[in-house]
């Protein structure tokens, strides 16, 4: 609390839904915020907010993002990991895919969910514990789902949160130690913009 320098935080996937509010609640708070996404230069954020263009199944490009907040600001206090592809292409040709059973899910939408969700969390988790746990304070928020401990209408959903939540479990207990938290966040249905142009989702509870 006698740390008076500004708080420094990394958003992936701000470009939209979920992790474009986030990005804006903690540049609204006073953090410096560095928001990623492969468009995040077109996406809607207060001016006060770093954009940088990621790929975050390009390793090579997370390890510049990381290197660049290094040399710009000399320290890292929150990670929100928010990217992933999952809701990507929800609706193809005209059909709703997302929910299908298992064995008729196209298999590109386990590299959007695992690949470059849980992995990309990974990834990012890694590059950010190697500056906080130095340091000996941050927060590293993985973005989840109560889908991770019981079907919500998705195999390949439930899977990817699952892992979210186990990578969250696991690198706490590593953390805690070096005085670094890691939590999941389950912020529940969310009218996105990918969620509302499905339109397929009962919005009641949104």
């Amino acid at each position: 609390m006698t740390d008076s320098a500004q708080r420094v935080a990394i958003v992936t996937g701000g470009s939209r839904g979920v992790g474009r509010g986030v990005a804006t609640a903690l540049a609204n708070s006073g953090m410096r915020v560095y928001a990623t996404g492969r468009t995040i230069a077109n996406a809607t954020l207060p001016p006060t907010v770093d954009r940088v263009v990621c790929d975050h199944t390009d390793d090579a490009a997370v390890e510049r993002l990381f290197a660049q907040i290094e040399a710009e600001c000399g320290r890292l206090d929150v990670l929100v990991n928010n990217a992933w592809g999952g809701y990507e292409r929800m609706v193809e040709d005209g059909r709703f895919t997302w929910a299908l059973p298992f064995w008729d899910q196209p298999r590109w939408r386990w590299d959007a969910m695992i690949t470059a969700g849980v992995r990309a969390a990974f990834v990012a988790s890694q590059l950010a514990a190697r500056r906080m746990v130095p340091a000996r304070r941050g927060l590293i928020v993985n973005i989840s789902h109560w889908a991770a401990q019981k079907r919500i209408g998705s195999t390949l959903y439930g899977i990817a949160k699952a892992a979210t939540d186990k990578l969250t479990n696991d690198i706490a207990v590593e953390l805690r130690p070096h005085g670094v938290a890691a939590v999941s966040l389950y912020p529940g249905l969310v009218r996105t913009e990918a969620v509302l142009a499905a339109g397929v989702f009962d919005l009641s509870n949104s």
